[in-house]
């Protein structure tokens, strides 16, 4: 029986029409690359470095299965929008008013704090490639003002035109340094073997690779963005599961090349760098030293596109779920992805409210520098979003919420368990390291 929102409860699925399958082509390849570009942030590169510079390349294996995580994450929001023809928050809403009470504080808090720090990420490597020109804050607001005119004037496929430049950009440095340095094939084919390092807490830097590796709340506006680029039925599966191994084969190769650097620049020359966005800068002055101006610069070049297309995929993709939450709040019939797929939510008022929000309060925190408590809360949510995903898809995917020619098999299912219990050791750990007793 259906629940009085007409939506499919526990116990009735959806109809599901069997639209004719589309040929998968690489041609219609778009999604993925944007979820692979802003999935993929200055601080997943410096992470992946300092694992190079620490353990060589004894966690490349960690890598992989990071992609492989995300892979099965993306792959399952996507299904569920075009197994359905609803979207995922209509999805959580299903499940409860605790998961609207979680997106809807986490999407406040988050944003306020992600815009600032994505704008001065997107700031350090113009303020190193002009230097003089304009002080760091000012290169910070003029980043987020220029995200902001270009989301709010263009639609989707402007946006991944765009989002496709900058990962060419992205992906054409980042192979270059890694066959610059010169990486010792035989030890990373070794890498690939699962074992860990001889330190201390290595168990917990392991899971943090694999967790770290390319995207967060991108993950579920994956299948927004899918909607997006006009894939809202079944029809369209093989096409979104190409896609998505396309975005995590670009995700690996930009995680890998990023190791071997941090490998054979860093490890070698027992050389540290800080954690952080800094910590490329601090690269660009190695590579100067080692290879040139000419090579820094250009290192700088793929340094902004990494923090900009972060940038421009935040500010599009949840401000898409942001305005998805809202018709859906106001309206139960109204989270479909027919209507993602006809642009409505891009030109409506609450995707241009939460772009603002992601523009202007943050700019605050850049002059006035960013509030304790908040910063505490921000981890914590961060930390949670993930398995917060992972445990409401594999709770999704198993119900006849799904038609049953799309529910989880062993494989994916086993896939999400794993996800879950991965992120939810990592959101203990986080919560853990939290500064409580100054919180209070």
């Amino acid at each position: 029986m259906a629940d009085t929102t007409g939506h499919p409860t526990d116990t009735e699925a959806p109809l599901d029409l069997n639209p004719t399958p589309r040929k998968s082509s690489w041609k219609y390849i778009g999604p993925g690359i944007v979820v692979a570009a802003t999935g993929v942030g200055a601080g997943d590169l410096v992470a992946t470095l300092i694992a190079g510079s620490n353990f060589g390349y004894t966690l490349l294996w960690a890598a992989v299965v990071g992609c492989l995580v995300k892979i099965s994450l993306a792959e399952a929001a996507g299904r569920w929008h075009l197994a359905t023809g609803r979207t995922l928050f209509d999805g959580w809403a299903s499940l409860g008013r605790w998961t609207t009470w979680f997106f809807c504080v986490y999407v406040v808090v988050w944003g306020f704090v992600y815009g600032a720090a994505a704008m001065s990420s997107s700031a350090l490597p113009l303020q190193a490639l002009f230097p003089g020109v304009m002080d760091l804050k000012a290169w910070a607001v003029a980043c987020g003002l220029v995200g902001l005119v270009f989301v709010w004037f263009n639609k989707y496929a402007v946006f991944e035109k765009v989002m496709t430049v900058l990962v060419g950009v992205m992906f054409v440095v980042t192979v270059y340094l890694a066959i610059r340095v010169t990486p010792h094939l035989g030890q990373a084919l070794a890498g690939l073997l699962p074992v860990l390092p001889d330190e201390k807490d290595s168990i917990l830097n392991t899971l943090g690779l694999i967790g770290g590796v390319g995207g967060t709340v991108t993950l579920a506006a994956y299948g927004y963005w899918v909607n997006a680029k006009g894939w809202t039925d079944t029809g369209w599966m093989r096409v979104m599961r190409l896609d998505n191994r396309v975005a995590y084969l670009t995700t690996g190769i930009f995680v890998v090349a990023m190791l071997f650097v941090g490998a054979e620049l860093l490890h070698s020359a027992n050389v540290a760098i800080s954690n952080g966005d800094k910590g490329l800068i601090q690269l660009g002055d190695i590579l100067a030293h080692e290879y040139g101006t000419a090579t820094a610069k250009f290192f700088l070049i793929g340094f902004f596109a990494t923090s900009f297309t972060s940038l421009i995929g935040v500010w599009h993709g949840v401000s898409l779920m942001f305005a998805d939450f809202v018709a859906r709040t106001r309206d139960r019939s109204a989270a479909g992805g027919a209507e993602v797929a006809s642009g409505a939510r891009e030109r409506s008022w609450p995707f241009r409210a939460y772009l603002l929000w992601l523009t202007f309060p943050p700019i605050v925190l850049l002059f006035q520098g960013q509030p304790f408590r908040l910063i505490i809360l921000y981890g914590v949510l961060g930390a949670a979003f993930l398995p917060f995903l992972a445990l409401t898809l594999l709770r999704l995917l198993n119900s006849a919420r799904t038609p049953a020619a799309w529910r989880n098999g062993p494989f994916s299912n086993a896939m999400l368990a794993l996800s879950g219990a991965l992120f939810l050791v990592l959101c203990v750990k986080q919560v853990w390291d939290q500064p409580w007793a100054d919180f209070f």
